[in-house]
């Protein structure tokens, strides 16, 4: 994982950034430095818990799984995802990926939400366990 913070960000910034995308309507980000700028906060917060768990709607299996790798690249992680015995999903679905176990689960998604939530959890510091997003699947895709 990775541990810099390339930023001069407070843990009471970035949470405070990232409490904006926690509601129950989507926030959208509106800009590339708004984007920089949640990317930073959530990686902040994420190198300071033990471990994730990433909870993503998308609109077929191979969005969704694209968008959980781009996660967890952005994130500092090295995993390799098996997903070739993966049936293409024509509905919506939804991924569960545990950076502690580095497994997933995946389901059918009926709801019309599409994005990403990311639960930080932590033994040792309750201040950053918690639940963050919704967060765009595209968060850590740059546009070049």
């Amino acid at each position: 994982m990775n541990t810099q913070n390339s930023t001069n960000l407070t843990v009471e910034q970035a949470q405070k950034i990232l409490q904006q995308y926690s509601c129950t309507e989507v926030k959208p980000i509106e800009s590339v430095s708004e984007k920089a700028l949640v990317r930073e906060a959530l990686l902040l917060i994420t190198n300071l818990s033990d471990y994730q768990n990433l909870g993503i709607c998308a609109d077929t299996a191979t969005e969704g799984f694209s968008a959980l790798e781009s996660y967890l690249k952005g994130l500092g992680y090295k995993i390799s995802l098996n997903t070739a015995n993966i049936l293409s999903e024509k509905d919506g679905v939804y991924i569960k990926f545990n950076t502690k176990k580095q497994s997933y689960y995946l389901d059918s998604y009926t709801g019309k939400y599409r994005g990403v939530l990311v639960s930080c959890q932590s033994s040792e510091n309750e201040s950053i366990s918690g639940t963050y997003g919704h967060f765009p699947l595209n968060l850590f895709i740059s546009v070049e």
